[in-house]
């Protein structure tokens, strides 16, 4: 395996990071728009007509989970990169590995209480944790126990799945007993269009008070992170894994020939893009009832998504090989990703609740595409600039200063190495 001197950077991780960072606004951009089931469901809030389901299908084909799955990627290729590096300055890779994730739970966990729900960060650093113990298999080990992984992620989410279309079943028969009602009730709430009462309750809160929300956020979803870690961990388990085989394959370091780069992207993709599009069809074509939504939408894409993962981050590098301006402020983009992530959740709640301009609700799907253009714009155009004058972005600067425990320089001078 080849080991990163400490001055180095990967440019081809820095473009592909600045790619997922921005792609997964455009499917968070519902979440921070819109009450949490037209995340789920289309049917449940924002469709207003023709274009907007087109704007579904897109980002269910094409964004839905291949974003997060690719920023996950990028996530065990970081911590490869740590230990490599801790390993070449002489220093502890645990230490420097532990004090990095323990930092990043402390910043997810003050993302989810008081700025946003949709917050990965705790669960990035809680099972990066265990990711560790992964660093120094090979290539061959890595790929085998990330689909292992994969494949029981798959295996609880067709349990859940039966489990949805058997309540479904016994919730609707002539003779349904009050407690299997109310039990599908529960269960399916999330993946149903809410009802008028409900909806006009979720309206009037994220376009209420900041206080309103946070209370809310901590006494009804203050469990939220804790519980994605047992519903998603082993698929972002496996994910981090398969990008530590990622790099050290030479994936994501841009070794390969363009010849190999084309052929995988090709292939994977044209596996999984028809897939896709037959699962939106099968996810239309059943009213986008919650069972067919957990199982086509969520179970059914378990084995597909690292495909896509994998065609995306070849085409992305095939792409860029020749630079150009618009790449290296990609690339920028990336190196700042932590910035990026968490200042656009900033940006974004400011803009839609109640405590900034309230437009919470007031978008539909395909008119969400022109904010998320435009931050998109914000992104590209300061991330440069500021790396010109200083050698990390706001927080990665503090992250860093926090798990070295000490002051980190943050202004660039003359001759200052990338780092």
């Amino acid at each position: 395996m080849a080991t990163v001197a400490p001055e180095e950077r990967i440019v081809t991780l820095d473009i592909v990071r600045g790619v997922a960072v921005m792609g997964i606004l455009a499917m968070n951009i519902v979440g921070f728009a819109m009450p949490f089931s037209a995340y789920m469901n289309p049917a449940a809030y924002g469709m207003e007509g023709p274009a907007d389901l087109a704007s579904w299908l897109f980002s269910f084909v094409l964004v839905d989970g291949k974003m997060r799955g690719l920023f996950t990627f990028l996530f065990g290729a970081s911590i490869l990169l740590v230990v490599q590096r801790a390993r070449a300055a002489g220093g502890s890779a645990a230490s420097a590995h532990y004090w990095r994730m323990a930092w990043l739970a402390v910043f997810g966990l003050i993302h989810f209480y008081l700025i946003w729900f949709g917050d990965i960060l705790l669960a990035y650093a809680l099972i990066g944790m265990v990711a560790f113990l992964f660093r120094d298999l090979a290539v061959r080990s890595l790929v085998i126990w990330g689909m292992v992984l994969l494949t029981l992620q798959l295996l609880l989410m067709g349990m859940g799945s039966f489990a949805f279309w058997a309540l479904q079943a016994a919730a609707a028969a002539p003779d349904a007993a009050p407690d299997a009602v109310a039990a599908w009730n529960e269960m399916s709430e999330g993946f149903a269009p809410p009802d008028a009462a409900k909806l006009a309750q979720d309206l009037a809160l994220h376009r209420g008070s900041y206080g309103g929300i946070i209370e809310h956020r901590i006494a009804e979803l203050g469990y939220f992170p804790f519980a994605g870690l047992l519903f998603g961990g082993c698929e972002t388990l496996g994910y981090m894994v398969l990008g530590m085989a990622a790099l050290k394959s030479g994936l994501l370091t841009g070794a390969w020939e363009n010849a190999r780069y084309r052929r995988w992207a090709v292939v994977t993709l044209a596996t999984a893009i028809p897939a896709y599009v037959l699962l939106a069809w099968l996810l239309w074509s059943a009213g986008f009832s919650a069972a067919a939504l957990f199982t086509w939408s969520m179970s059914a894409t378990t084995l597909l998504r690292p495909l896509m993962v994998v065609g995306y981050a070849a085409l992305i590098i095939l792409l860029t090989r020749r630079g150009g301006a618009l790449v290296g402020r990609i690339a920028a983009a990336g190196r700042v990703a932590f910035t990026n992530y968490l200042g656009t959740s900033i940006v974004m709640t400011t803009l839609f609740y109640g405590y900034g301009f309230g437009l919470y609700g007031a978008f539909s799907r395909m008119e969400l595409w022109i904010v998320v253009l435009a931050m998109w714009a914000l992104m590209l155009v300061w991330s440069k600039p500021w790396l010109e004058r200083f050698r990390y972005g706001p927080l990665e600067w503090l992250w860093r200063s926090l798990a070295r425990r000490r002051a980190e320089p943050i202004r660039r001078t003359e001759g200052t190495a990338a780092d």
